[in-house]
């Protein structure tokens, strides 16, 4: 199904039908795993079926536009700091080097 075709939806008809969908999903999901499928890549079509859906559920919940960029760019800026804190930790210390354990020959077996 195309995204224009989704937003046209109502939210609880969406909900429904991403329920639906995930049921089938499991149900070829445990098929697969106990027999060859006749058509294995429905479970990738199920699957992306399923994120179009909820996209469109969240565009509807967020009234998308915007409000779906900030919490993108508040993760992103999140994350910098972290890793700027992991560079500035001091390096761990090198343990002493072992001895090389001593080589037997032939003879000495």
């Amino acid at each position: 199904m195309r995204a224009d075709e989704i937003r046209e939806m109502a939210a609880q008809d969406i909900q429904s039908r991403v329920r639906e969908l995930e049921e089938e999903q499991f149900r070829l999901k445990f098929r697969s795993a106990t027999e060859p499928l006749e058509d294995p890549l429905r479970l990738r079509l199920l699957r992306k079926d399923i994120a179009r859906f909820k996209t469109v559920l969240r565009e509807k919940q967020g009234q998308g536009g915007a409000a779906s960029a900030t919490p993108v760019q508040t993760a992103a800026a999140k994350t910098a700091p972290a890793k700027r804190a992991r560079k500035a930790a001091p390096a761990k210390k090198a343990a002493p080097k072992k001895a090389p354990a001593k080589k037997t020959t032939r003879a000495s077996r």
